[in-house]
């Protein structure tokens, strides 16, 4: 446990401290004059004890800067007050094991379910301490069941059943607890007009007809918590239906004497379950007014003779109130009502924490299955609850609860569906962000009905190691005026200034003055400081690293002369708005490099040979090369058409300079190889080479290469020219006669497919024409046939 705590603490101081820089001008402008206060700034705030630390011109509160800018300015780590938070355990009993079935049996105090039990937390301001909690639900927990109920006319049916509630209860409950104990008591109204009639004879039954009822009653406690369920029984058995005329209930004022009465209900240190059952609303705190009665409850118990005797005196209680007392006491409610009042009562259990609502039947036949799972649901979940926090005390709740499922936020306070056995975790966080005024506080944090808590004591760094050593009346802080701690002067009530060398009081600033000014001038400390004790105090910047300095503040490290938008160009440091350069920088604002690495042209010459390097860069000689190096000529041949002649003509005898070779070309060395392979490769050189191919007058190619090495230019060809044959004639006569015939074939061809593609046409054309031709079928004109027909005119057919 103490392994993790450490490491958790450790985790947090370095995530933390990632932000110092982010957060250092908190430190600056706190305007810390002590150590004390400057730890109480921020987490990420130190103090420099280093007598020498300050320069002239700076207030003691410069000594209160983040870690690393307290480094930076030459704060020594041994001298950098930092005091951490820390935690240490004081009491961890482990959690209990416990098994219903072994045969010895603990008693309530033996058993152990929240650990650890008690701690100490050192907090320093804006720093927060985690600590891990345990709870885990021990198997066997003795429970204590009162049972309250409305007696009112309306619960007639109710009691019936109930009066055999002790011993059936106890039966079910063995299932979860060998150690039971069942309690009674009974509720109806204040015995005041409007809520009961105040007639002699309704006093004595208060039922209308032949109803035989009982005096009405505000709240009476009918049996003490006991293990004994035929005793529960018996006196339940006794009890008789009383009155009362309005329909909400007095079980508020019931209620309250449950939780506060421990010693007359007999509640022990165990779960303590309260079910409350009743078929109508409530009065709370006001309603009492009907009745005359205006005094607030009291929250004290005012048994007598198991009986409430101050209805009449004092009124309802608010829900608040309840709530308070009902967790005080570590009470889980149980609210057994009918369906008509749901709505109201899950409202109402909504303000309770730890309660829970069932739905009770019109005769209370099911009160036993309402009385277990009321019980599972609420012994389910884990809530945690801490008390009063001191003022500027803060906590935060992780859980780590069953199957690793984390909550934050509420969510982190609370865990459910937790079974018996089952343990889960809250990490809690701690932090506090100014010293309280009374020393040491003690807070508890505690599962919402339960009675083991977790005491926390916490106490807080509200001041340095160093501030112990102290030298109270120091001669340093003016002949005694401060204490001198932590290298610097703290200085008694009424004294101010750097070495308390001034008295509020007598201090006469127009005198003084005449000290901050520059050379008799009209500005106080150059307007970037205050002059205090005719001393300069400068100003603090928004930016904590921009900073004034000097006898007058006359000086600062952010006003130095930029390049780039860098203040120094980046490669130096302002001091008194002047760039102080890093080396190989030179110039007003550092920009000038000495380095001339980047002034290399590639074939290893300074600007190449043509300019001077100046501030990192290349300044051309030859206007007629430029670039970063002077390496670039828009209107310059390039190497290899530069040198062609002269390479023609030394190896050759050929080309333009053949008559003037050797005036014009004995600025390099000739070397010649008899094949391209022969040649220097770029590969194999550390020196610029440049491969050069060329052609002459006569199409012939020559290759060579020119390259300077140790500013001596040489020159490698090969010496023999490649110029191209000469035309092969028969394979061109032979070509041009091949072609001649393939064309001639390639004609023929196509005016043979032609034709026959016409022939066919014109065939198909015929067939077309003798297809659609029509013939005359009429007589020949000048026909005559053969048969000549005579028609006896005299012949009638017979």
């Amino acid at each position: 446990m103490a392994v993790r705590l450490l490491l958790t603490a450790s985790l947090s101081a370095v995530l933390c401290g990632s932000f110092a820089q982010q957060e250092g001008s908190v430190c600056i402008k706190a305007n810390a004059q002590s150590c004390g206060e400057c730890i109480q700034v921020a987490e990420t705030c130190g103090w420099c004890a280093d007598e020498k630390f300050l320069t002239v011109g700076e207030s003691k509160s410069a000594r209160c800067d983040d870690l690393e800018s307290l480094k930076k300015r030459g704060c020594s780590l041994t001298k950098i007050e930092n005091p951490r938070g820390g935690i240490q355990i004081n009491k961890n009993k482990p959690v209990t094991n416990r098994k219903k079935d072994v045969a010895e049996k603990l008693t309530p105090e033996q058993i152990t379910q929240i650990q650890p039990q008690k701690l100490t937390l050192t907090l320093r301001s804006g720093e927060p301490q985690t600590f891990v909690l345990k709870f885990k639900r021990a198997e066997d927990y003795p429970i204590d069941l009162y049972y309250l109920m409305d007696l009112s006319f309306s619960m007639k049916d109710d009691l019936e059943n109930v009066k055999n509630l002790g011993t059936d209860l106890m039966r079910e409950m063995q299932g979860i607890t060998s150690d039971f104990r069942i309690g009674f008591g009974s509720f109806v109204e204040k015995t005041v007009m409007p809520y009961i009639s105040t007639t002699p004879a309704r006093l004595i039954n208060p039922c209308t007809g032949n109803q035989n009822c009982t005096s009405p009653f505000s709240y009476k406690n009918v049996l003490k918590l006991t293990d004994k369920g035929d005793e529960f029984n018996r006196l339940v058995s006794q009890q008789q239906i009383s009155g009362n005329l309005d329909s909400p209930e007095g079980g508020f004022d019931a209620i309250m004497q449950v939780a506060v009465c421990e010693n007359q209900i007999g509640w022990r240190n165990v779960t303590r379950l309260l079910v409350f059952s009743t078929d109508a609303g409530f009065h709370f705190a006001g309603d009492g007014k009907l009745g005359g009665i205006v005094l607030p409850n009291d929250g004290r118990c005012h048994l007598e003779n198991n009986i409430y005797t101050m209805s009449h005196y004092y009124d309802y209680p608010s829900i608040a109130h309840l709530v308070q007392k009902l967790s005080d006491h570590n009470i889980q409610t149980i609210f057994a009502v009918t369906e008509e009042f749901q709505p109201v009562y899950k409202e109402l259990k909504n303000l309770i924490p730890k309660s829970a609502v069932g739905t009770l039947s019109s005769n209370s036949s099911n009160v036993i299955k309402l009385i277990i799972d009321a019980y599972n649901s609420l012994s389910s979940e884990v809530i945690l609850e801490n008390g009063r926090l001191p003022e500027g005390v803060s906590i935060t709740y992780k859980s780590i609860c069953k199957n690793g499922v984390e909550g934050t936020g509420e969510n982190g306070r609370k865990c459910s569906n937790i079974s018996i056995g089952d343990e889960v975790s809250f990490h809690i966080s701690v932090e506090s962000q100014k010293c309280p005024l009374h020393g040491n506080e003690v807070i508890k944090i505690k599962p919402q009905g339960f009675t083991e808590d977790v005491e926390v004591v916490l106490t807080f760094l509200c001041d340095c190691e160093c501030a112990k050593d102290g030298d109270a009346n120091s001669k340093q802080c003016s002949d005694g005026n401060g204490t001198f701690e932590c290298g610097a002067c703290k200085c008694n009530d009424g004294r101010i200034g750097r070495l308390c060398e001034c008295s509020k009081d007598e201090v006469r600033t127009e005198d003084l003055d005449a000290n901050c000014r520059k050379d008799n001038g009209t500005d106080i400390c150059s307007n970037n400081g205050d002059c205090v004790c005719g001393t300069c105090e400068c100003k603090k910047r928004e930016n904590p690293a921009e900073t004034y300095s000097g006898k007058y503040c006359e000086c600062d490290n952010f006003n130095c002369d930029r390049s780039n938008n860098k203040l120094c160009g980046g490669h130096g440091r302002c001091d008194c708005r002047k760039c102080i350069c890093d080396a190989n920088y030179t110039g007003s604002a550092c920009d000038c490099s000495l380095e001339t690495s980047t002034c290399l042209a590639k074939n290893g010459q300074i600007c190449n040979g043509r300019g001077t390097c100046e501030c990192g860069a290349c300044k051309c000689t030859n206007p007629k090369f430029q670039g970063p190096t002077c390496e670039i000529c828009p209107t310059c041949p390039g190497v290899c058409p530069e040198h062609k002649d002269c390479v023609q003509c030394q190896a050759f005898k050929a080309g333009e300079k053949k008559d003037t070779c050797e005036r014009d070309c004995s600025y390099f060395t000739l070397f010649k190889v008899k094949d391209r392979d022969k040649l220097p490769q770029p590969a194999d050189q550390s020196y610029p080479l440049s491969h050069c191919k060329e052609r002459d007058a006569n199409d012939c190619w020559f290759y060579y290469t020119y390259a300077i090495r140790n500013d001596t230019k040489e020159v490698y060809v090969v010496e023999t020219l490649e110029c191209p044959a000469g035309p092969d004639i028969i394979p061109i006569v032979a070509g041009v006669v091949a072609g001649i015939v393939l064309i001639g074939l390639a004609l023929l061809l196509i005016w043979k497919l032609l034709m026959i593609i016409h022939d066919r046409r014109e065939f198909a054309k015929f067939e077309k024409e003798k297809m659609n031709a029509k013939w005359d079928t009429g007589e020949n004109p000048i026909y005559k046939s053969a048969v000549t027909t005579v028609v006896n005119p005299k012949y009638e057919g017979k």
